[in-house]
C-alpha cells in the first residue's frame, strides 16, 4: 500500500483532490545525455504523477509526488538527513517550453518525459510508469497535458480538437532515452549515443556562428517564440526616421534574444493627426513588424550596444520584446530622435519641433539605457541584503475567543469589496488597509510578520452616512486618519482611531475640490503637527484644521489659469513641496503661495503617484509604464549645491533624470505569463527619520519590485528584483524605519515579506514562482463572530505554489 506523505497532507490538504487526472505509481529519474554529472540519476523510487490547478487562470503544473510504503515515512522522519518536506514533491508549469511528451517502450513500459529547464542542454525528466499502469490511462494524461499547454498559451479553455493540440505533441524530438537500463553502466544505449552526438554537434556548431555583440545572451540557439504576422503601414505622411539595423526577437523559452535577420530597414513615420507608425521590413520586401507608436512600446536606447529595444504588442494582445542593432552611434541616434519625436507628439499632441532643445535633451537622456556593470557593487549589495537573521517561518494570526474555531473565519467576504489602499504607521507599529466601508487594522510583530489587530466595520460621516474612502492619511502621531469621502470633494474627515469613529468634518472650500492631500512635512504624521497640503486640478494650498470656517488658508493658496491637471504632492522634511501632472511635469516649490522654482519637463505620461526624499535630493515621480528619478541637486553654476526646490536650475542644465523601468523583454515576458499590461502603483522611498533612502517599492499586476538606490547611482544594469503573489498586488510600502520588509494589500489578503525573498527578473522567476503565497489573518476579511482580547491563533495556512 502507499501513501504520500502524511505531514505534508496536515500542511497542505490532501492535494489529490485537485488533480485533474493522475498515474498513481512510477518511478522519476532525471536523464543528463551529455553532461559530466552522469548519465541517469534516481529521484523517487516510487512516485505520483498528477495535473493540478493552480492559482492563476489557464495555469496548470505537473506535480511529481513521492510515495511511501506503510511505516517507511516514519523511518525517513527519523533521519536526520532522510526525507524533508522540501524533498518529497517536484512541480513543473505545464508550458509548451517542456516539450511533454510519452512514449511506450519496446518489451517495457510507458515513459513521460519533459525537459529539465534549469539543467544543462538535452537534459531530460523522465516519469517511469509502473507495469500495471494501462495504456488508456497514460494515453489521457498525456492528452489533459496537452490540453493544459494549449489553455497556458492560447488563455482560452481548450476545445478538446486533435488539430488544436497538434503543436503540443513532439513527434520531431529524439528517442527518449533510456533511464532504468542504465543501472550500473556507463555505456550510453544507441538513441541516447545518437542524441549526444546531435546535441554535440549543434553545441559545436553554435560556438562557430559569429557572436553579437548585444546584450544579454544574444546567441541562443533559435528557441520556438514565432513573431505574427506584420501588418501593412498605412500611407505615410512625413517619414521621421528610416535606418538599417540588425532584428532580433527575445524568445520565451530560452530567454535570450535571437537574430532574425541581418539587414533589415526600420522607419518611424507619422500617419495621422497625432497618430505614428513603426515599420520593419526585411530583404525581398518581408514585412516583419508593423505597429503604431504607443506608450507601452517602452524604448530603451542603448548605446554600448548599439541597440533600441521596445515591445510590440499583437492584435491578440499578447506581447514580445524586439531588439534593432545599428552599425553605429551615429546611425542609433537619428534613429532615437526620430522614436522619441512620435513618442512625444503622440502623448503631448505637440509637435516636437516648438519644444526648447533643452527639454529635448532631457527627454532623449531619459531614455537612455547607459548603464554599466560594477561587479564590486553587486557584491557589496548582495552582501548587505544578507546581512541579519535568517527569515522565521510564515506567522500570522488574527486573535479569538478559545471557543471559536478557525471555521468561523471568513477569508472572504461576501459584499463585493475588496482590499484598496494601504496606510503605514510611522508613530507606532500599526498598518491600516482600506476594504469598502471598512478598515483593517494590523499589528506589526518583531518576528517580521503582521497580526490582525481589529476591524472597524462602518466608515460614516458624523450624520450618519456610509460611505467608502477615496483616499486617506495618517495624522496626528497616528491618532488619526484623514479620509476623503468621493461624493464630497469639498471636505474631508477626520476619524478618531482609537474609537474608530469619524468626529469631524472639515470644508475646505466652497469652489476649490480636494484631489489629493499630503503632510505639511515629510514625517508630520510623527508629530502633533495640525496642517497638511492639499491641491485641486489646478491650485495648491495649506489645509488647517484649527481655523474657523473653510480650513483652507487664502494666504496659502496658489491658483492657476491654465489647465495644469495636478494629479500628486509630496513635501521634503522642511516642508519644500513637489508637484506632478497628468501632464507628467513637475513644480518644485519652496513654500506655498509662491511660483515655482523648478518646473521639470514632461516625458509624456501622467504621473500617478509622487515621493521625495527627506532632503529633497531625489524626486521618484511614478508613470504607468516607468519611474522616474530625478537628481533635484544642482551641480554647477551659480547655484551649485543648492536644491531645485530653493533655486531655478539654469536654461541650460535641467534636473538629471533617470528612468527606472522593466527590460522590455522582462515586460514582454510579464504579459506572456500572466496576460497583464504593464501598470506601476505609486512608486515609495522607504522613510527612515534618522537614515537615507536606500530602496524603493512599486508594483504591477502580481508582482511586487523594488529597486536598491545604491545600484541606481553606481550605473548598475537592472538594479531591480521582484517578488510574484498568486493575485494583482493593490498597494504596498516598506514598513517605516527599514527597507528589509515590505507590507502589500492583495484583493482579499495582507501581507508582509522581507526584501531578501525577492529575486532577480528570469524565466523561472517570472513565470513559476509564487512561493509561500499565504491567506493571511483573515485578509483582513471580517469575522463572524467578534474579535476579542484573549488570544486563540488561527491556524497556519500556507499555500505553496509555484505560480
Amino acid at each position: 500500500m502507499w501513501a504520500i506523505r502524511s505531514l505534508q497532507k496536515a500542511l497542505f490538504g490532501d492535494r489529490s483532490k485537485e488533480s485533474i487526472t493522475e498515474i498513481a505509481k512510477g518511478q522519476l529519474y532525471v536523464v543528463r545525455p551529455i553532461s559530466p554529472k552522469g548519465f541517469s540519476e534516481l529521484i523517487y523510487r516510487d512516485a505520483v504523477a498528477s495535473i493540478r490547478r493552480t492559482s492563476q487562470d489557464y495555469n496548470y503544473e505537473l506535480v511529481i509526488q513521492r510515495a511511501y510504503e506503510e511505516g517507511e515515512e516514519d523511518l525517513e522522519d527519523s533521519d536526520e538527513e532522510g526525507g524533508g518536506l522540501d524533498n518529497d514533491e517536484k512541480t513543473f508549469l505545464l508550458d509548451k517550453a517542456l516539450h511533454f511528451r510519452s512514449a511506450q517502450r519496446e518489451g517495457s513500459g510507458w515513459v513521460l518525459a519533459w525537459r529539465d529547464l534549469s539543467g544543462d542542454t538535452g537534459d531530460l525528466y523522465e516519469f517511469i510508469c509502473d507495469d500495471s499502469i494501462a495504456e488508456e490511462d497514460v494515453k489521457n494524461f498525456t492528452f489533459a497535458a496537452m490540453e493544459c499547454q494549449y489553455e497556458r498559451k492560447y488563455r482560452k479553455p481548450s476545445k478538446a480538437d486533435d488539430h488544436d493540440l497538434k503543436e503540443f505533441e513532439f513527434d520531431e524530438e529524439d528517442p527518449i532515452p533510456s533511464a532504468t537500463s542504465l543501472a550500473g553502466s556507463t555505456e550510453l544505449p544507441p538513441t541516447s549515443k545518437q542524441a549526444a552526438e546531435h546535441m554535440a554537434k549543434e553545441v559545436k556548431d553554435r560556438k562557430k556562428e559569429p557572436k553579437s555583440t548585444a546584450p544579454e545572451s544574444f546567441d541562443a540557439v533559435h528557441g520556438p517564440t514565432q513573431a505574427p504576422a506584420a501588418r501593412k503601414a498605412p500611407e505615410a505622411l512625413e517619414i521621421f526616421t528610416q535606418k538599417q539595423a540588425e532584428l532580433h526577437l527575445f524568445d520565451f523559452e530560452s530567454g535570450s534574444f535571437v537574430l532574425q535577420d541581418s539587414a533589415v530597414i526600420a522607419t518611424v513615420s507619422e500617419i495621422g493627426t497625432w497618430r505614428y507608425w513603426l515599420q520593419i521590413t526585411g530583404g525581398h520586401g518581408k514585412e516583419w513588424l508593423g505597429q503604431p507608436v504607443v506608450a507601452d512600446i517602452g524604448p530603451v536606447f542603448n548605446f554600448e550596444y548599439l541597440s533600441f529595444i521596445f515591445n510590440h504588442y499583437a492584435d491578440d494582445g499578447s506581447a514580445y520584446s524586439w531588439l534593432l542593432r545599428f552599425k553605429d552611434q551615429p546611425t542609433l541616434e537619428a534613429f532615437q530622435e526620430g522614436v522619441m519625436r512620435a513618442l512625444w507628439e503622440l502623448l503631448n499632441e505637440m509637435k516636437w519641433s516648438k519644444v526648447q532643445k533643452q527639454d529635448r535633451d532631457y527627454v532623449i537622456e531619459a531614455f537612455n539605457d547607459l548603464t554599466m556593470d560594477d561587479p564590486n557593487v553587486e557584491q557589496e549589495e548582495e552582501d548587505e541584503e544578507d546581512e541579519g537573521e535568517p527569515d522565521s517561518p510564515p506567522q500570522q494570526s488574527e486573535h479569538y475567543d478559545e471557543d471559536e474555531s478557525e471555521d468561523d473565519v471568513e477569508l472572504h467576504d461576501k459584499d463585493g469589496h475588496a482590499n484598496s489602499q494601504l496606510a503605514v504607521g510611522s508613530k507606532y507599529d500599526r498598518s491600516f488597509v482600506i476594504r469598502g466601508s471598512k478598515i483593517g487594522v494590523f499589528k506589526h510583530l518583531p518576528n517580521k510578520h503582521l497580526e490582525f489587530s481589529t476591524n472597524i466595520s462602518k466608515v460614516e460621516t458624523p450624520k450618519g452616512k456610509t460611505f467608502s474612502p477615496k483616499k486617506v492619511m495618517l495624522h496626528n502621531e497616528d491618532e488619526s486618519m484623514i479620509l476623503q469621502n468621493p461624493d464630497n470633494p469639498g471636505s474631508l474627515y477626520r476619524m478618531d482611531l482609537e474609537y474608530g469613529k469619524v468626529v469631524d468634518e472639515w470644508k475646505v472650500h466652497d469652489d476649490i475640490p480636494v484631489i489629493n492631500f499630503a503632510p505639511e512635512t515629510k514625517f508630520a504624521q510623527r508629530t502633533m503637527n495640525q496642517p497638511f497640503v492639499g491641491h485641486s486640478k489646478n491650485a495648491l494650498f495649506k489645509i488647517d484644521p484649527r481655523i474657523a470656517g473653510n480650513k483652507l488658508v487664502e494666504e496659502q493658496l496658489k491658483q492657476y489659469a491654465s489647465k495644469n491637471d495636478f494629479s500628486a504632492a509630496a513635501t521634503t522634511e522642511k516642508g519644500h513641496i513637489a508637484v506632478a501632472s497628468n501632464k507628467g511635469d513637475v513644480r518644485l516649490f519652496d513654500r506655498i503661495g509662491v511660483n515655482a522654482k523648478t518646473l521639470i519637463p514632461a516625458l509624456g505620461e501622467a504621473i500617478i503617484g509622487l515621493d521625495v526624499s527627506a532632503d529633497g535630493h531625489w524626486l521618484l515621480a511614478t508613470c504607468k509604464t516607468y519611474l522616474l528619478l530625478i537628481d533635484c541637486l544642482q551641480k554647477e553654476g551659480k547655484n551649485e549645491g543648492k536644491l531645485g526646490f530653493e533655486r531655478s536650475f539654469a536654461k541650460d542644465s535641467k534636473p538629471q533624470p533617470r528612468r527606472l523601468a522593466m527590460k522590455p523583454e522582462h515586460v514582454a515576458q510579464f504579459k506572456h505569463e500572466t496576460g497583464i499590461d504593464l501598470a506601476f502603483t505609486p512608486a515609495k522611498f522607504n522613510a527612515d527619520p534618522e537614515g537615507k533612502e536606500t530602496s524603493i517599492i512599486t508594483s504591477t499586476g502580481p508582482f511586487l519590485v523594488t529597486w536598491s538606490m545604491r545600484k541606481i547611482i553606481a550605473g548598475q544594469r537592472d538594479p531591480y528584483h521582484i517578488k510574484r503573489y498568486s493575485d494583482q498586488v493593490i498597494a504596498d510600502n516598506f514598513e517605516f524605519g527599514s527597507d528589509k520588509n515590505v507590507i502589500l494589500a492583495l484583493p482579499n489578503e495582507v501581507d508582509m515579506v522581507s526584501r531578501k525573498a525577492f529575486k532577480k527578473p528570469t524565466r523561472e522567476s517570472i513565470a513559476g514562482e509564487v512561493a509561500n503565497s499565504r491567506l493571511s489573518a483573515g485578509a483582513y476579511s471580517t469575522p463572524r463572530k467578534s474579535v476579542r482580547g484573549r488570544a486563540s491563533h488561527l491556524r497556519n495556512e500556507i499555500v505553496n505554489s509555484p505560480y
